[in-house]
């Protein structure tokens, strides 16, 4: 039979992947150093995500990707002008969170560390007498005190089950290992009220990866884990590794690019530590006999790929781990835009999630 035109794609793919060039001499082959020049494309509102997001991302302009790059931070002093100013607009999005979703905040210090519990109005039964650990977003510089309530807020708002969110230490008068040294003073305490059988940690972007790294100190030190693991879009990996942060730049509308003051951020958090250090970025780590774990990511996010690595990495090492990921969002817009379906779905899930391996 001849081949027709019908048939040239099947037959490029059969040359494409013939034996021998699919999987080339180990001993001969090199690492290409050639990268993809890929043009300018126009970028729609993504069609299949909810109204909610279609409208929001139609509305704002694309990402100053240019801009972004020039936007660094190395000066002390400069730092304590950005985190003041972040913190600042976070504190008035996280007073209206309290107005809205009703909660009440206790403030506290275990072991010297300060804590701030998030009670919601209605706890599932299911959760009567679970405890979520969480831990703030923020690239490690900001999200101090009430500001790092955000997510907090939300997760005890949607999953209905009690928030215990660790103040933890930052840069720049703390860096590592100050934040995971505050979370095991924490969890070393609430371990003589509560079996870890009762107990979930976790929380979005540096806290997830914070999280991440709390389980590889635990660990080292022999401490009974907590029974599940929240990782909202982890930022597991503090150097640009991962894929997305070259196919993603310039399309997250939240972080843009790693060439920015996110790369002044992990360097300022590492100290004179290496960035691949597994405590401080835990993919680097073990994570044989992690608890079960929920993940999630959105397709524009900067660090899709720190969630994709981190996800097939547990499912290697044999734990059950479930990767959620949104159409069209950027990083962490299921807890920026708080009002979507996304959202939503995102933290009642994550309830169920919580439910299914809490006891």
């Amino acid at each position: 039979m001849l081949l027709s035109i019908k048939h040239l794609p099947l037959l490029l793919l059969i040359i494409w992947v013939r034996p021998g060039f699919a999987q080339p001499d180990s001993e001969k082959a090199t690492l290409s150093k050639k990268e993809w020049v890929i043009p300018g494309k126009e970028l729609p509102a993504p069609a299949a995500a909810s109204q909610n997001i279609r409208m929001i991302l139609g509305s704002i302009p694309a990402p100053n990707l240019s801009q972004s790059k020039q936007f660094r931070i190395q000066e002390e002093e400069a730092w304590g002008s950005f985190i003041a100013a972040a913190d600042d607009g976070m504190n008035q999005v996280v007073d209206q969170l309290i107005q809205q979703f009703s909660v009440s905040i206790r403030n506290e210090e275990i072991n010297g560390v300060k804590v701030q519990y998030v009670s919601s109005p209605t706890i599932a039964p299911e959760h009567k007498d679970h405890l979520f650990i969480h831990l703030h977003g923020g690239a490690y510089v900001i999200g101090g005190g009430k500001a790092g309530l955000w997510e907090a807020i939300i997760l005890a708002a949607r999953a209905q089950i009690r928030v215990i969110s660790i103040d933890y230490r930052m840069p720049p008068k703390s860096p590592f290992p100050a934040a995971i040294d505050d979370v095991v003073k924490v969890y070393q305490e609430l371990l003589e009220k509560h079996s870890v059988q009762q107990m979930a940690l976790g929380g979005t972007s540096a806290g997830g990866g914070l999280a991440l790294a709390s389980i590889h100190k635990f660990n080292a030190l022999g401490i009974a884990l907590p029974a599940a693991l929240f990782l909202g879009t982890p930022w597991s990996d503090l150097t640009k590794t991962g894929d997305t942060h070259f196919t993603n730049e310039g399309i997250d509308h939240v972080l843009v690019s790693y060439d920015s003051w996110l790369k002044d951020a992990a360097l300022l958090y590492a100290g004179d530590q290496e960035l691949n250090n597994p405590l401080i970025s835990p993919i680097y780590g073990d994570l044989t006999s992690f608890p079960p774990t929920c993940i999630v990511t959105g397709t524009r996010d900067l660090l899709l790929s720190d969630a994709v690595r981190t996800h097939r990495k547990l499912k290697l090492a044999g734990v059950k781990a479930e990767l959620n990921v949104y159409e069209g969002l950027s990083h962490a817009d299921y807890m920026l835009l708080y009002d979507t379906p996304e959202s939503i779905q995102v933290y009642t899930e994550l309830g169920k999630f919580l439910a299914e391996h809490l006891h």
